[in-house]
């Protein structure tokens, strides 16, 4: 019965965890440009299949398979092996159902920021190698127990760094090599502000993120018997909750009026910063986690944008800066070893230490292949189609119908009827 209680749980949360895919699509289809809404949420289905598709043929072997000097796995690619090494208190099928949702989060990240101008060919061959050696190899470090940051005593319970920081660096390795969108930046470097076509899609989006946090968190107990659930579950509420009070706030006091786009951002950021100490913390140390997390993301969003850094959805601030100070921030607020509760500064060290090393891995290795995706099939696409829009110039068809009636979709009445006068419009 225990074993079915706990398979039903991991599965039950690894379906919330793959329904954030929904969050992430939505959050960015409503924070672009209507013209390149079809391309974003293109780009969330290929994290969802070509992603998934390299976790199970190698990311999770890479990840929990034997382990190899603590630094990758070497079986159970395709599922081909059982893992009993791994000790696990359910099916190694629903363990790699929950993780492979996981591994789909990380590199959804990215496509928010490489929005509006990344080739949609390059972005699959991205989606590929994220899942299948990015993300699975510094996993391998934190979350196999044979992993070297997992040896030293590294706590990251549901994947601050391991998801959220890895994901929000290798964000920031292709945001360089993109470059900014076209007329974002004036020459002196001043930005401009390229609207959100849709921001009530975009606070679904956020909600139905926040929704699959419940299982991206207390599901990282894999058993339904644990009663930390409760724990869990309250101190990811207590984060968001403070990280939009925070940015509201913040925005308020900073530029006059309450920005909705950073109180969305303001929750993720709680989010994903709690998402490292959920289980170790208290409610008080969730709230201020969260609450610096919602500074955090409207300081970074500028931050960025001094620095010419195009990231059309703040995921640089959110995962990046906020999965960075989440993972560290356990060596602060843990209840045992934090460096606030008497545990000095042992358990800071290693969270610092482990978080750099996942944090220069992601970025590096990423930066690698977008590199080497430049100088071969290229990664941005055209200037004349960056102004069209990636809907059309990507997949041919606009996100609203409304636009099929644009002069772009419309037959030419001069190829029919060529030499004749075409009748002046609003005129009969």
């Amino acid at each position: 019965m225990a074993a079915g209680i706990n398979t039903v749980w991991v599965l039950v949360a690894g379906a919330l965890v793959f329904f954030m895919e929904g969050g992430f699509a939505a959050l960015e289809a409503g924070l672009v440009r209507q013209k390149n809404t079809i391309n974003i949420m293109m780009k969330v289905f290929m994290d969802c299949t070509v992603g998934v598709i390299g976790y199970w043929a190698i990311g999770f072997g890479l990840m929990f398979g034997l382990d190899r000097l603590g630094i990758i796995g070497i079986n159970g690619f395709f599922l081909s092996s059982q893992l009993k090494h791994l000790g696990l208190p359910v099916p190694p099928a629903a363990f790699w159902f929950f993780q492979a949702a996981f591994a789909v989060a990380a590199i959804s990240i990215v496509s928010g920021a490489v929005a509006e101008r990344m080739k949609f060919s390059a972005y699959i061959i991205f989606a590929f190698v994220g899942t299948a050696l990015i993300y699975a190899v510094s996993g391998h470090w934190v979350w196999d127990a044979g992993g070297w940051l997992n040896q030293l005593g590294m706590r990251d319970f549901a994947g601050s760094a391991v998801v959220h920081a890895a994901g929000g660096w290798a964000a920031l390795a292709a945001v360089m090599l993109l470059g900014p969108r076209i007329g974002k930046y004036n020459r002196d470097g001043t930005p401009n502000v390229l609207p959100a076509n849709n921001l009530p899609l975009a606070a679904m989006g956020a909600f139905i993120l926040w929704f699959g946090w419940f299982g991206f968190n207390p599901g990282s107990t894999l058993s339904g018997l644990n009663l930390n659930i409760a724990t869990i579950a309250m101190n990811t509420e207590m984060a968001a909750a403070a990280g939009g009070v925070v940015s509201t706030l913040y925005t308020m006091r900073r530029y006059g009026k309450a920005d909705p786009s950073m109180t969305i951002n303001g929750v993720l950021a709680g989010l994903v910063a709690i998402t490292a100490g959920c289980a170790y913390v208290s409610a008080a140390g969730a709230v201020a986690i969260g609450a610096v997390a919602g500074w955090l993301v409207v300081w970074g969003v500028a931050f960025f944008d001094r620095l010419r850094l195009d990231d059309p959805v703040g995921a640089l601030a959110v995962h990046g800066l906020g999965g960075t100070f989440g993972a560290m921030a356990v060596g602060l607020f843990a209840l045992k070893g934090g460096l606030f509760y008497g545990g000095g500064l042992h358990l800071l060290g290693v969270q610092i230490l482990g978080t750099l090393a996942v944090s220069v891995w992601a970025f590096s290795a990423s930066y690698g292949l977008f590199a080497l995706l430049k100088r071969t099939v290229g990664i941005r696409v055209s200037a004349h189609e960056e102004m069209e829009g990636l809907d059309v110039g990507e997949h041919g068809v606009p996100a609203y119908s409304h636009g099929a009636t644009s002069p772009a979709f419309l037959p030419n009445p001069l190829h029919e009827h060529p030499g004749e006068a075409l009748p002046t419009p609003g005129m009969e």
